[in-house]
C-alpha cells in the first residue's frame, strides 16, 4: 500500500468529473487500499479518488472511531434521498476549513464493492452526509461550493496564504 498525495482546493483537478470504473480488478482493489491508507493517515473519514488525482468513480469511508468498518464504493449512485439536515463539514482537500452544508437526511446508495459485487446501503446521520460529500467529489464539486461566493473567496485566500507560509 502507498500514501497518495491529496489535492487541495482550489486545485482545478478537483473539478474533474470522474469516469465509471469498467471492471473491478486488482488495480481498483489496490487503489481502494491506497486510498484507505491515505484517508486514515490524513486523518479523515472519507476520501474520493478525485481527491488523489484519479478520476474514476471510487470512494472509501470509515466513520468508526477504531477504523474497523472500511466501506468501499465503486460507481456509487444515490437511488433515493429523503429529508434534509444541516451539518458542519470539513474536507481533506480543504484543510482546516469547516462550515455548515444542507444535505439529504437519509440516502439509499447502490454501488459495487471491492470484489465487484453489487450492493445497496441505507444510510443516515454522519454516514449519509459522508456518502453525499464524497460523491460530490466524483462530480467535480467541493463542499465549499455550497457556500456563498464571499466565503469561497475568503477560503481560497486563506489557503493560498497558508501555502505561501509553508513553502
Amino acid at each position: 500500500m502507498a500514501l497518495l498525495p491529496i489535492l487541495t482546493y482550489p486545485d482545478p483537478r478537483l473539478h474533474t468529473v470522474a469516469m465509471p470504473v469498467a471492471v473491478v480488478d486488482d488495480r481498483i482493489r489496490r487503489l481502494i487500499d491506497d486510498m484507505a491508507e491515505t484517508m486514515y493517515a490524513a486523518p479523515g473519514i472519507g476520501l474520493a479518488a478525485t481527491q488523489v488525482n484519479v478520476h474514476e468513480r471510487v470512494i472509501v469511508i470509515d466513520i468508526t472511531e477504531d477504523r474497523s468498518q472500511l466501506l468501499a464504493f465503486v460507481n456509487p449512485e444515490i437511488v433515493a434521498a429523503e429529508g434534509f439536515e444541516v451539518t458542519e463539514e470539513g474536507c481533506l482537500s480543504v484543510p482546516g476549513i469547516y462550515d455548515k452544508v444542507e444535505r439529504a437526511a437519509t440516502v439509499k446508495v447502490r454501488a459495487l464493492g471491492r470484489n465487484g459485487d453489487s450492493f445497496t446501503l441505507d444510510a443516515d446521520g454522519l454516514l449519509a452526509v459522508c456518502i453525499q460529500h464524497e460523491m460530490d467529489h466524483l462530480k467535480g464539486k467541493v463542499f465549499v461550493e455550497y457556500l456563498s461566493q464571499l466565503k469561497q473567496n475568503r477560503i481560497k485566500t486563506k489557503l493560498k496564504k497558508r501555502e505561501r507560509a509553508t513553502a
